[in-house]
């Protein structure tokens, strides 16, 4: 079975963390998660996470360090492994192309959304290792 890398953004600000409710018409409609989307062929994983973060949110970021990796199996035919890099915005003003909505979330705050499931051992992971 073929593994899908997919990157997503833990992306910080003034003791705050960016977290995406995706929309009604994604998948996994309404969890929250953190931005990103799949590798494509020619890139690599932090040329992603910066196309990405610009064509979901219309934003520049800087990655300060990738975090461990979650694989999820969704179905019987579909596994993600979902790769997290921490970090901050290098250009403000946020444009939801894809998310409903968008919170700024203290760490504590974090386990209090409906996360979408390959995110939350990346969610567990950050809260416990990051102050």
């Amino acid at each position: 079975m073929k593994v899908i890398q997919v990157t997503c953004a833990i992306i910080e600000k003034n003791d705050k963390i960016l977290c995406a409710q995706r929309s009604e018409k994604m998948n996994l409609p309404l969890k929250w998660e953190f931005p990103g989307g799949k590798k494509e062929k020619d890139e690599n994983l932090r040329e992603c996470i910066h196309r990405e973060i610009l064509e979901e949110l219309g934003v520049e970021i800087k990655i300060s360090e990738q975090l461990p990796s979650n694989k999820h199996q969704y179905s019987h035919d579909k596994i993600i492994e979902l790769i997290p890099f921490r970090c901050s915005l290098q250009t403000f003003e946020i444009d939801l192309k894809e998310h409903l909505k968008i919170e700024w979330a203290s760490k504590s705050q974090l386990i209090q959304f409906d996360w979408a499931e390959a995110d939350i051992p990346i969610v567990q992971y950050y809260i416990q290792n990051y102050k």
